[in-house]
């Protein structure tokens, strides 16, 4: 028993202190060998998951396969593919080893996408063009995708850089990602760059470059605390005159920008290619990062047809998206049929009440704080819209508006990377950065997304292979059909 728990607590260690995913993964296997996870991984049998119905789907796709019954496949995937079909996606079956899961699952999706890969190169005398691709297009939206979404969090926001970059590097960074706030500054990093200026954006010394004397004290007295100076200098170093439709162009990826009206009546805007081609993005980074008392408000802008800067929403003025959508899935859902999230949560607003666990609340403890915490929140929203109907004044109303829409949003998604307990700390949170906080961040987003990395890629194989497939599809048809 002494040499079991001396084992487990070294490799505890090297999972602890691993250099790069290689070795937290090799550590997180070894771990799993040690504590017998690999034998729970090959057991089917679980009352986490339906695994009978999961066992059945895998033999009828075996078997169309190798009958080559193309049609019989599209059947089967056509009867019930989703996300979370049979329960596969139980948090609860990610509490039994450190990475993977069971092997069952792990074949179905495999045959699932070898089900995809033999309809697409299926012989078109046999499904012709136009049923694979009305095939892709219907499964795809009903299956639905993923999104990434990057909170608010001021100068802790930078732990973003490094949840992207692991992502990135391991081809799991989604094309729809909303940023709010500090999260917004990094989303539009992702949408306007190519691969290769991506990596380098997210590099400690390009970050710290951009954003070394991001805080400048203006006083008391004046429109706001801080200079915002340093900071427009920067976004527009970085996203010169650059609109929504452009970056997409450029980069084929949807970013979506969280902006707060400054009126009593008005609801947050979500920016993007779709609902707001012609914004220019600087100018709603501007706007999202623009935190009530510190920055001023902002008026936002945009490109008419000869290329002309007009103000875009004329009277309006926006401030940080934090505020008001700092998680915009509804918005997301509607416009990209996206109905898995993948959330780097910095908030402080948020982070010290989350929990890192992965299989969320499971226990009699964890659930009555769950349902505690459930009976304040409806609790003070409450008290709250009381207090809005009995306060005439209109700054005063205001200011309880916003207060309330912080309480009522929900900070959490389906998967959620945390900083460690250790980078919560206030006094990052409105200081300029240094050589050694921005590493630190970034070293710490990059850390916290390995637990997640496999769990991703699982949740999101499907839904990509799908994508993958219609945009060949697509581009082909617009090929033969000279566009």
């Amino acid at each position: 028993m002494m040499v079991f728990f001396s084992k487990s607590n070294a490799i505890e260690q090297d999972i602890e202190q691993a250099s790069d995913y290689a070795e937290y993964r090799e550590a997180c296997l070894a771990h799993d060998a040690l504590t017998g996870a690999e034998n729970w991984k090959r057991k089917e049998a679980s009352r986490d998951y339906d695994y009978r119905l999961i066992r059945k789907r895998v033999q009828r796709m075996q078997s169309a396969r190798k009958l080559q019954d193309v049609t019989g496949l599209m059947s089967v995937l056509h009867e019930g593919l989703h996300g979370n079909l049979g329960n596969i996606a139980n948090p609860a079956l990610l509490t039994h080893s450190k990475t993977g899961t069971k092997q069952l699952i792990e074949t179905f999706i495999s045959e699932v996408v070898m089900a995809l890969d033999a309809i697409y190169r299926a012989d078109e005398s046999v499904v012709d063009f136009f049923h694979k691709k009305q095939f892709f297009e219907e499964t795809a939206h009903a299956f639905g995708r993923s999104c990434l979404m990057l909170s608010g969090g001021a100068g802790l926001g930078f732990f973003h850089a490094g949840v992207v970059k692991s992502l990135n590097e391991h081809n799991l960074l989604p094309t729809v990602i909303s940023g709010a706030s500090a999260g917004a500054i990094i989303a539009a990093m992702i949408g306007t760059k190519n691969q290769q200026e991506l990596q380098e954006a997210l590099s400690p010394e390009f970050i710290l470059s951009k954003f070394r004397y991001w805080r400048k004290w203006s006083g008391f007295g004046r429109k706001s605390l801080l200079d915002a100076t340093a900071l427009e200098n920067t976004l527009i170093d970085l996203f010169d005159l650059m609109t929504f439709e452009e970056a997409f162009s450029k980069t084929g990826r949807h970013i979506n920008i969280s902006v707060s009206p400054m009126d009593l009546h008005q609801q947050s805007r979500v920016l993007n290619a779709k609902s707001s081609p012609n914004a220019i993005i600087t100018q709603a980074v501007r706007a999202s990062t623009a935190v009530p008392l510190f920055f001023s408000p902002v008026q936002l802008r945009a490109k008419n047809a000869a290329g002309d800067i007009i103000p875009y929403i004329p009277n309006r003025r926006f401030v940080d998206g934090s505020l008001m959508a700092d998680l915009p899935f509804r918005q997301l859902s509607r416009l990209y049929g996206v109905n898995h999230s993948i959330v780097s949560q910095t908030n402080p607003l948020a982070v010290p009440f989350l929990s890192s666990n992965r299989a969320g609340a499971t226990t009699l403890t964890g659930l009555t704080f769950r349902h505690v915490s459930q009976l304040a929140k409806s609790n003070s929203i409450f008290a709250f819209d009381m207090l809005e109907n009995l306060t005439g004044n209109k700054a005063a109303r205001l200011a309880i508006h916003k207060v309330r829409s912080v309480i009522d949003q929900q900070y959490v998604g389906n998967i959620n990377i945390l900083p460690h307990k250790q980078l919560r700390s206030l006094s990052q949170i409105l200081a300029n950065p240094t050589s050694e906080s921005i590493t630190s961040l970034i070293r710490s987003g990059e850390k916290a997304t390995w637990e997640h990395i496999d769990v991703i890629e699982r949740n999101t194989k499907i839904s990509e292979t799908l994508r993958l497939y219609l945009t060949k599809l697509k581009e082909r048809e617009a090929r033969e059909s000279g566009h």
